[in-house]
Parts: structure tokens; C-alpha cells; sequence
């Protein structure tokens, strides 16, 4: 019989949504649990995040489609759990460039299934978008709707569940796929809707606005994520797939408005753009299995969690601005 669980690898964990789950099981797990981190620290990854668990991880600068860098990880703390946030995640740098998304997505995710199995790990949770299964106007996608996505990023993110779903079935590997809806919340870098938002409208800058702003997305605040996924860690069945959401949905422009009258500034700022190739309609999840199987339920309400969101970026304003002058750098 295996001794109990010891070590959890967590990759992308200097990341976004990475990092909050960091910090909820920095603070939740027994003494006797350590935690191992990978991040490559690309643009949008920062320890900064970690700052107020430095002490309870250790971390390795690494990009996880380098075979080797990873297989002499696994090596050598051999890892009971895995849990895979690691991904190259916004859609607008994939339309622009595909290929950093396939490398890292689609060739991470066979690097560390390999390293995985040949490591002999009990769990590895591989953490998805509700993006894989394309939009949908009416009703919600269940676990066992078809993939479809419509964009590079959401289609090297269903390549990486195939391979997974593969792994399953041919190795019988002890892998459990977790699909989340649109998150917001405190660290998320500044190119997604909601930060971006949020510093436009702060420094009374124009921000921009696909088409008329009717595209509807489903969010959920990262706390709620990082909550969900510890508690598939404890209950979720091997061979499985989870959607996690809320049923908040709502359409962007209602986001950015949202936001523009928390900061009591002018809806004059809103520059509608042209809209983006491919741009999925709606997003929603069927999330009945959660309930049923899991007993897991969000708590955070969007309205409350997005103007603790708004008031969290303007304390930290020194991050945001650091991280908004990378952003700029960088054209679309």
C-alpha cells in the first residue's frame, strides 16, 4: 500500500489562478504535506503573488515542455499529486500567435502526463476552460457536451484534455479534468476585461470594447476556483470531468459599466472596437454534477467580489502599474 499523501506539485503556480490555490492550500495543509511548485515566470507570471506564503513551497523556474527540466523534477521530489494550471491563457495573443500555445499547452501537458506516469503519481488534476466546448446560445454545456472550440487557445486547451481523456483510457492514468467559467478577482495580470477595465478607467484612458459588447461570459470569483478545485481533490472520482461555475452570467459591456460606476467615472470612456475573429458569443456551464458529487457550491456574489476587485487594484496600484507598463510593450 502507498503511505499517504506527501507532496503536491503545483504547475503554473506563480500564475494567476495557480497562485490563489497556493495560498488556500498553504494555509489549509497539515505540516506534514509539502508543496512544490513550476512556474517559467513568463509576463504573466510573478512570486509576488506567493509573498505571503513564501516560506511553505518550493519552486522551480521551468518551462514544462522541456522533457528534461521536468523529468529531473519528478525525479527528484517524486510528487504524489499534480495539479496543472500551467497554460498560455488569453485569446488575443493566440489569434496573433498560435504557436506559444500549443507548445506549452498541448506539449506541457504530454510532458508532464509522461512524467506523471512514469513517476507513478496518485492524482494529477488538470485544470480546463469552459472555452473548449465553443459557445452556445441557449442552455448549458454538461460534462459530456462535445468540444468545439473556436479560437488557437481554446483549441490547444482541448487538444491538452484529449491527451488527457488518452491517458486515461490507454494507461488507465488517475487523471480528473476540472472545465471553469471566466474568473476575476486580486493578481489577475492586467490584459483580461476585467483589470484592464479597471486601470483604463482609473487613469480616465479609453477602454476598448468588442463590437457593441454583448457577448456573454459566466464568471466566478478565483477564491471560488481555488475552494472548488481542493474539494475535487478530496471527493472528485478518478477518470472524471467537472465543470465548475456559478450561473453569473453577463454580458460585457454590463462589466464594464459595472465598474465604470464603482469609480464613479463617465461611460464616455468606453470605445467600442472592431470585434475580434471568432468571438464566442456565450459561455455557460452545467455545474448539477458539482452539487451532486462533490458538494460544492460558490459563495461570492459577482456585484460584492467585483467591487472588492475594483477596491483591491487601487491599493495596489504599484503592481497593477508595473505589470500595465509590461502589457503595453507588448502589440496586438
Amino acid at each position: 500500500m502507498r503511505e499517504p499523501i506527501r507532496k503536491i506539485l503545483i504547475t503554473g503556480g506563480a500564475g494567476f489562478i495557480g497562485s490563489e490555490f497556493v495560498r488556500v492550500i498553504a494555509r489549509a495543509k497539515p505540516e506534514a504535506i509539502s508543496l512544490v511548485i513550476i512556474d517559467n515566470l513568463t509576463y504573466a507570471g510573478d512570486l509576488g503573488r506567493l509573498k505571503e506564503v513564501f516560506s511553505k513551497y518550493k519552486f522551480y523556474k521551468a518551462d514544462i515542455s522541456n522533457q528534461k527540466q521536468i523529468e529531473a523534477i519528478f525525479k527528484s521530489q517524486l510528487p504524489d499529486i499534480v495539479v496543472h494550471f500551467a497554460a498560455e491563457t488569453h485569446v488575443d495573443r493566440s489569434i496573433v500567435s498560435a504557436g506559444p500555445f500549443i507548445e506549452s499547452n498541448v506539449k506541457g501537458t504530454q510532458v508532464l502526463l509522461d512524467a506523471a506516469k512514469k513517476y507513478g503519481i496518485v492524482k494529477f488534476f488538470h485544470i480546463s476552460t469552459d472555452e473548449v466546448y465553443g459557445d452556445i446560445k441557449k442552455g448549458k454545456f454538461t460534462e459530456n457536451s462535445s468540444l468545439s472550440p473556436n479560437s488557437p487557445y481554446a483549441a490547444s486547451k482541448a487538444a491538452a484534455d484529449l491527451l488527457v481523456k488518452a491517458y486515461i483510457r490507454t494507461y488507465n492514468f488517475p487523471a480528473i479534468i476540472i472545465r471553469a467559467c471566466n474568473n476575476y478577482g486580486p493578481w489577475q495580470y492586467p490584459e483580461k476585461l476585467i483589470p484592464l477595465t479597471i486601470l483604463n478607467i482609473m487613469r480616465e484612458k479609453k477602454t476598448p470594447v468588442y463590437a457593441k459588447g454583448e457577448n456573454v461570459r459566466e464568471w466566478m470569483h478565483v477564491s471560488d476556483t481555488a475552494a472548488a478545485i481542493l474539494k475535487i481533490m478530496q471527493r472528485g472520482r478518478i477518470g472524471q470531468v467537472y465543470n465548475i461555475g456559478t450561473g453569473n452570467e453577463h454580458k460585457n459591456i454590463e462589466v464594464v459599466k459595472r465598474i465604470i460606476r464603482i469609480l464613479g467615472k463617465s461611460e464616455n470612456l468606453i470605445e467600442y472596437v472592431k470585434d475580434r475573429p471568432g468571438h464566442d458569443f456565450r459561455y455557460a456551464l452545467d455545474t448539477k454534477k458539482m452539487k451532486k458529487d462533490i458538494g460544492w457550491q460558490p459563495k461570492i456574489n459577482f456585484l460584492q467580489g467585483l467591487e472588492r476587485t475594483v477596491n483591491w487594484y487601487i491599493t495596489n496600484l504599484s503592481w497593477t502599474q508595473k505589470h500595465f507598463a509590461k502589457k503595453l510593450s507588448v502589440k496586438f
